[in-house]
C-alpha cells in the first residue's frame, strides 16, 4: 500500500497545505488540497475521496477537482462519507449556490460526482480496498477511518480530540501498518485545542497509550497549525515510547 502526503497542516501558507493524502494513486483521503498539490493527469487517476468531516478545510478541493475532471470527461469521482456528511455537502457546499451540483452535471445519467454513504464501522469497498468509518470526537460528525488493503491496513484519525471507540477498533485490527493522528496546537494552547476537537502532544500522548503496543505503532502526525509548527514538533520529539514522525508535504511512504 502506497501513501502520498499531498497536505497534512492545519492551516495554509505557501509552505503548508491543508489535509489530502492518496492511496495508491486512486483513493483519496480529505480534499484539503488535491487540486493545489496534484497535477491534472493525477486528479484524473482518483476514483474516489474519503471524507473524514465537513470543515472546509477536510473538503475545499472537492470543488476544484470536480470542475476538472468535468471538463476531462472522467468516470464520477465516489464522494464516500457518513449520512450527516454527506448530507452537509448536498446541502452548503454542491448546492447550486456556493459550487454547482455536480451530482448532475454535464448530466444526471452521467454526473461528474456520486456520493456513497459509509455507515459506522460497516465495512465498505470503495475503490478497491475495504473501508471502515469510526465516529471520533470533534465539533461536528467526524469519521476516523480504517482502510484494508491486501498488503495490510492504515488508520486515519481525522479531526478528534480525545476519544474511546477508534482505539478499540484498532485494538482488533490484524495488520495495522500505520496510524496518520493529528496534532494541532501545543501544550500551551490546550484550552483552544479542547473546544476545538483537537489534540496537543500531552493528550496526544495519553491517548496513544489507549493502544496495545504503541511503541511498536507507526504513528504519523499531520494537521499541526503553520503557527505552532515548530513548538509542536518540539513538544512531540519530547514524549517517550512512541513510535513518531512528523508528516511532511509530498511524503510518499510504501507500508
Amino acid at each position: 500500500m502506497e501513501l502520498r502526503v499531498i497536505g497534512c497542516h492545519g492551516g495554509e501558507t505557501p509552505r503548508h497545505r491543508t489535509c489530502a493524502f492518496v492511496v495508491d494513486d486512486v483513493l483519496a483521503i480529505d480534499a484539503g488540497s488535491l487540486t493545489s498539490g496534484l497535477e491534472v493527469k493525477e486528479q484524473a487517476k482518483i476514483e474516489a475521496c474519503l471524507v473524514s468531516h465537513a470543515h472546509l478545510d477536510h473538503i475545499r478541493d472537492l470543488a476544484t477537482i470536480a470542475d476538472n475532471r468535468c471538463q476531462l470527461g472522467c468516470p464520477p469521482l465516489v464522494i464516500a462519507g457518513t449520512r450527516e456528511t454527506l448530507r452537509t455537502l448536498k446541502k452548503h457546499f454542491f448546492n447550486n449556490v456556493l459550487w454547482p451540483d455536480f451530482a448532475v452535471i454535464p448530466t444526471p445519467a452521467q454526473p461528474t460526482i456520486e456520493y456513497l454513504e459509509l455507515k459506522p464501522e460497516r465495512p465498505t469497498m470503495v475503490a478497491g480496498r475495504l473501508v471502515r468509518a469510526v465516529h471520533v470526537t470533534h465539533t461536528i460528525d467526524a469519521s476516523a477511518f480504517v482502510i484494508e488493503g491486501s498488503g495490510g491496513a492504515i488508520a486515519y484519525s481525522g479531526d478528534t480530540g480525545p476519544t474511546e471507540r477508534l482505539w478499540e477498533v484498532l485494538n482488533q485490527q490484524q495488520d495495522l501498518r500505520a496510524l496518520l493522528m493529528e496534532v494541532s496546537f501545543p501544550d500551551r494552547e490546550q484550552r483552544l485545542a479542547t473546544v476545538s476537537g483537537h489534540h496537543t502532544p500531552q493528550t496526544l500522548a495519553i491517548e496513544l497509550q489507549k493502544f496495545r503496543a504503541p511503541k511498536d505503532l507507526p504513528t504519523m502526525l499531520y494537521h499541526i497549525k503553520p503557527v505552532f509548527q515548530a513548538e509542536v514538533e518540539r513538544e512531540c520529539a519530547a514524549l517517550k515510547g512512541l513510535n513518531l514522525e512528523v508528516l511532511q508535504l509530498m511524503d510518499h511512504f510504501v507500508l
